[in-house]
């Protein structure tokens, strides 16, 4: 902006933006007219289209080669998919195509923060995109999660360094239309990924307290996009749970200002309020994070911060990769003992298991064109 908007100016835009999105404001807070997964994904909608929008400049050029690695559905033989698991680098055609993927994804999908691990998962048989993995730093405090491990204040500030969240997890077309999402979770929890993050961690220092990262992961979290999870729920391997639901979320937090009323909102701030940021580690920003930035910015305004209870609950889910990984994140002992099953094994009883059958009777993946996913004309 060139011009910064008035606090009033500002206010109408929030407001404008809100009651576009579904929500409907009584007694003075925001409400969701309604809560089902279609009026949930309009809520998303704008949010969604801003990340398009941001991420045009850079990537519209290469939206014809990328994507190349999307298949058509005439592309895909159920019998011969050979999924390989591929680690993101950072500036590489991988992490272009990994970005250009969460473009479509039905909920805004941030980078990650701290921490961060990006893989994705290909087709051997033909080149093509399977589906994404992305791995980053847990909020502090998840009250479910916390509950569920068993650990106090000081053991989660020490040991919260194993746990890493699966901020964005699932298949693309037309392999989601096999059911690879449940594949996808399964490989959160693999022998790969957990020797990537040691391969990628094992040494290393944090950016504040100059801790050394310990090379061992013990729990990957997630969360379900759109309220009660079909992905997640139930999923075993063999006899085992791999993914327990432990509650969901309070539907607290900030997409619904990330629909481009967010960069009018840190102008904003940025020029009346004062942040509380104390280490030049967090970013070198005036502000923690971008809560901070909405409560701050909504308070000036003359809107209620609870206005950030956004109602949209998440399903609450933890996998854990090792039959002690409680007792180890509770600081109980000090080795873990890993399931360690690898993709392959993975693979082939999910094959078995949910993908043959799907392909057997549900043949409507074959109708799929790639052309389906082109962001800009």
């Amino acid at each position: 902006m060139n011009v910064q908007m008035t606090h009033v100016e500002l206010r109408q835009l929030v407001l404008d933006s809100l009651l576009q999105q579904g929500f409907e404001i009584r007694d003075g807070k925001i409400v969701l007219a309604s809560c089902d997964k279609d009026a949930l994904r309009q809520v998303h909608a704008l949010a969604v289209e801003a990340e398009v929008r941001r991420a045009e400049p850079s990537l519209r050029n290469h939206e014809p080669r990328l994507l190349t690695y999307i298949a058509d559905g005439s592309e895909v033989t159920p019998e011969r998919i050979r999924p390989i698991l591929i680690q993101v680098k950072a500036e590489t055609e991988h992490a272009r195509l990994f970005r250009y993927a969460t473009l479509h994804w039905s909920i805004p999908i941030s980078n990650g923060y701290g921490r961060r691990l990006r893989f994705l998962i290909l087709d051997e048989s033909n080149g093509k995109l399977i589906g994404l993995l992305g791995l980053s730093d847990p909020v502090f405090s998840l009250r479910a999660r916390d509950e569920w491990i068993g650990w106090s204040f000081e053991q989660r500030k020490e040991r919260l360094l194993h746990v890493m969240e699966a901020y964005v997890l699932g298949a693309v077309p037309p392999y989601s239309q096999l059911l690879l999402g449940k594949f996808i979770a399964m490989v959160a929890t693999s022998a790969e990924v957990v020797s990537a993050f040691r391969e990628r961690y094992g040494g290393h220092e944090t950016v504040i307290s100059h801790r050394s990262y310990s090379p061992d992961l013990a729990l990957v979290t997630t969360t379900s996009a759109l309220g009660r999870s079909s992905l997640y729920n139930r999923l075993k391997f063999r006899d085992r749970l791999l993914m327990h639901s432990v509650g969901y979320t309070a539907g607290w937090g900030t997409f619904h200002f990330a629909n481009g009323v967010y960069e009018s909102m840190l102008e904003f701030a940025r020029a009346n309020c004062k942040g509380t940021a104390k280490a030049e580690g967090w970013g070198g920003g005036e502000f923690r994070n971008r809560q901070e930035v909405v409560r701050k910015c909504l308070k000036a305004i003359g809107i209620p911060s609870d206005w950030m209870l956004h109602q949209v609950k998440r399903q609450i889910f933890v996998a854990p990769l090792a039959q002690n990984s409680r007792e180890f994140l509770r600081g109980d002992t000090n080795q873990l003992d890993y399931f360690n099953e690898n993709v392959s094994a993975y693979f082939e009883f999910f094959r078995e298991r949910w993908m043959m059958p799907r392909a057997k009777r549900d043949t409507s993946y074959k109708d799929f064109c790639r052309e389906e996913w082109r962001l800009w004309k």
